[in-house]
């Protein structure tokens, strides 16, 4: 049996279903899969560098990377995709033979078709939305939405020269007028079909709600990349007042099924991973209630 070594780079992942996933996928297509979590938070003294050097000399086929290296990790590879290099973000390396490594983004075609799940093109074609948080998972949601359709795109970041840098870079890919930087998101919410939440506010660890719920309505629609809860504070609140709101589960499932396509070359079936998904979230559930 084929054997297949990948792993996650990031901070705060020890709940991560990404293991699961990529696991059972392995399973699925007859591959021996071991996916190995390097936390950040766990690991003293190692960094993005030093892991992705460790994985590289351990034979490893690639890894996921996630908050807060997706920018980081550009310049530490061999080759970056077109697609990753527009956005400016990678959450996906791949390691071939001698070590050499490519870098891909795979969170934008996962929130796109997750968004379409959830709630479809119409939702967002032709109008305006907010995007809250512009850092590596942030870029990548920004072009997806245009993918979508979307009409303008505003940008509300703590960092608002990040904010800034987001906006020019969609303003060269898509025109001019098309997206810009809001000092005050919640101001600009009344004017907008719906919200995403980019930011790591709302993670088990990282409590908060990223956006004032004074902002939101019950015509709004509201998404959040976060899965760990599977529905942060901000989702139960906006569910709360009306809103169709999303997870980042679908998004986790899509952009898994993207990566471990390019780690392994097989496609896996996407009901199974979504019943994957859910029997882990389960898991980790109980887990979480008994710990």
């Amino acid at each position: 049996m084929k054997r297949l070594l990948v792993g996650l780079i990031g901070a705060n992942i020890q709940k991560s279903l990404s293991p699961a996933l990529q696991q059972e996928a392995c399973r699925a297509a007859g591959l021996e899969g071991y996916y190995h979590l390097m936390d950040l938070d766990v690991l003293p003294g190692r960094d993005l560098k030093s892991l992705l050097d460790a994985a590289r000399t351990a034979g490893f086929a690639g890894v996921n990377v996630t908050y807060p290296c997706k920018e980081a990790v550009l310049p530490l590879l061999d080759e970056v995709s077109a697609e990753a290099r527009q956005i400016g973000a990678v959450n996906t390396v791949t390691i071939g033979p001698g070590g050499r490594t490519a870098g891909y983004n795979t969170d934008r075609v996962g929130f796109r078709r997750a968004f379409e799940e959830a709630f479809g093109q119409a939702a967002i074609a032709s109008k305006v939305a907010l995007l809250v948080g512009a850092g590596g998972a942030g870029r990548a949601v920004a072009f997806a939405l245009f993918d979508l359709g979307v009409e303008t795109l505003l940008i509300n970041d703590s960092d608002a020269d990040r904010a800034h840098r987001l906006a020019q870079a969609l303003e060269a890919s898509f025109g001019s007028g098309r997206s810009r930087a809001v000092s005050d998101g919640v101001s600009e919410l009344s004017a907008t079909s719906g919200v995403v939440n980019a930011t790591p506010v709302g993670m088990l660890g990282i409590p908060g709600i990223p956006i004032p719920l004074s902002g939101i309505a019950g015509h709004h629609w509201v998404a959040d990349v976060i899965y760990t809860p599977l529905e942060t504070e901000l989702v139960k609140s906006a569910r709360a007042k009306g809103c169709k709101v999303m997870g980042g589960a679908g998004m986790c499932v899509h952009q898994a099924i993207e990566s471990f396509r390019l780690f392994a070359g097989y496609a896996a079936d996407l009901r199974h991973m979504h019943r994957t998904f859910a029997e882990a979230a389960e898991r980790r559930e109980k887990d979480l209630m008994t710990g």
